[in-house]
């Protein structure tokens, strides 16, 4: 039997990530700090949907962390065939008066360990005759946040990380994909600390975590290497690619500047 394992899966687009996947009939592993959270969500998947599901609580902000969801998965002999990789979070102000602790934990959760996680489950992956990994980057990616600098490009890592791994990996069985989703309903915006300004703003072009989802299986299973869910969302990533960055990058200044 193998498995579906979800990172971040106690709230936001992790947790609609694992009811999109409970919903198609895959079993579940779910990962996340909260183990009242995992325990919760994990009766309620699994007697809605009739799928196995387990659960590891564990800070995948510590080094290392890769390694112990593996020797989990070999002490309970579990197998994967799909890896999704939605752990982050962001943090908004002037890098200046941000804590050098909570900037390293972001760093080591959105890109090292996204990493790792992919390097150490891929020999896990590659057992099955189709396996997929789905990394969660950001619309944000595209260019350059001040006073988000330090997020943007942890999630610009991974959407190239995620590109290069899907060239190296095409034509074998393990198919790589990465969703670069906008704002979202989730707890993301309290979790930055972003101003009551800037929440307003982002509500005007939010979506809901269960479209952002679907989309994102939909475009897993499908083999898409990048998916960008929404046409507000494309079009602002397209265009970063196409204008010069100082133009977008000046927008990005404007939303989230930190003097109001």
């Amino acid at each position: 039997m193998a498995y579906s394992l979800i990172t971040g899966a106690s709230g936001g687009i992790g947790l609609a990530l694992a009811r999109e996947l409970a919903a198609r009939k895959h079993d579940l592993l779910m990962i996340a700090r909260s183990e009242d959270k995992l325990r919760q969500y994990a009766r309620e998947l699994s007697g809605s949907f009739g799928v196995n599901v387990d659960y590891l609580a564990l800070d995948l902000s510590l080094p290392n962390s890769a390694i112990q969801v593996k020797d989990w998965l070999t002490e309970k002999n579990y197998g994967i065939d799909i890896l999704i990789n939605n752990a982050g979070y962001g943090i908004w102000g002037k890098m200046q008066d941000l804590s050098r602790e909570e900037l390293n934990a972001m760093m080591q959760l959105n890109m090292l360990t996204v990493a790792d996680m992919c390097k150490v489950m891929l020999p896990l992956l590659q057992k099955n005759n189709k396996a997929y990994i789905l990394n969660v980057s950001s619309t944000s990616a595209y260019q350059a946040v001040p006073a988000m600098s330090t997020y943007a490009a942890t999630k610009a890592f991974v959407l190239l990380f995620t590109r290069g791994l899907h060239l190296e990996l095409k034509g074998t069985n393990v198919s790589v994909s990465c969703i670069a989703p906008g704002t979202t309903t989730t707890g993301f915006n309290d979790r930055a600390r972003l101003s009551d300004r800037i929440k307003a703003t982002a509500e005007k072009f939010t979506m809901e975590p269960e479209v952002v989802a679907q989309k994102a299986v939909d475009g897993m299973f499908a083999g898409k290497m990048e998916i960008i869910p929404g046409f507000t969302n494309w079009i602002s990533a397209k265009m970063s690619e196409i204008l010069p960055k100082g133009i977008p990058e000046k927008i990005a200044a404007g939303i989230y500047r930190t003097d109001k």
